[in-house]
């Protein structure tokens, strides 16, 4: 088995871009959660011309719907939500600087093409892990629209966070690739 790449925060779009679909990785520093109700209120701001409340620019965004933390806990279970919920979204939040977005599912050819043209990377997270994957996340502080609820803008510190590279900064796509072998031809 392929040693587990090691990645700390903030990645730079150099990094991004020597992953490869298939890579398994370890991120280690601050990652932003934010979903479809947060990216939603971003992009309706950047339309009005407004200031987003982080710079997103070499950062990561985990799309999570987190489980109330238990007493002593930062966070309660920490499963990847549905990615292409994002889809309508990813675009303007990837020309905002962003190079890592962590999800589950597939993304569309638009995505895919924003990902290219600003050197992102899309990781997949085990959704059946949510519980093992809170064990990475030591810290989680709601940054901005609290009114969301579980779905507001957060920062989490996280230690050997474990995901996969779905699809890189070329299009090269896991999903697809990872299948190949085992279809009938």
């Amino acid at each position: 088995m392929a040693e587990k790449i090691r990645i700390q925060t903030p990645l730079t779009e150099e990094q991004s871009r020597k992953l490869k679909a298939g890579d398994s990785v370890l991120i280690t520093g601050i990652i932003y959660s934010a979903r479809d109700a947060a990216h939603k209120v971003m992009t309706e701001a950047l339309a009005r011309g407004e200031k987003l409340p982080i710079d997103w620019h070499d950062q990561i965004v985990y799309y999570l719907g987190p489980t109330p933390a238990k007493p002593g806990d930062p966070i309660g279970s920490a499963g990847p939500t549905t990615s292409g919920r994002m889809d309508a979204y990813t675009p303007t939040m990837l020309d905002q600087g962003i190079k890592g977005m962590i999800g589950k599912g597939s993304r569309k050819p638009e995505v895919i093409a924003s990902m290219k043209k600003n050197g992102a990377t899309y990781f997949a997270a085990v959704g059946g892990a949510a519980a093992l994957i809170a064990k990475s996340v030591k810290k989680y502080e709601v940054i901005a629209y609290p009114e969301l609820g579980p779905e507001a803008l957060a920062a989490l510190t996280v230690e050997d966070f474990p995901a996969i590279v779905v699809i890189d900064s070329e299009g090269n796509n896991f999903y697809e690739i990872g299948q190949k072998p085992y279809r009938q031809i």
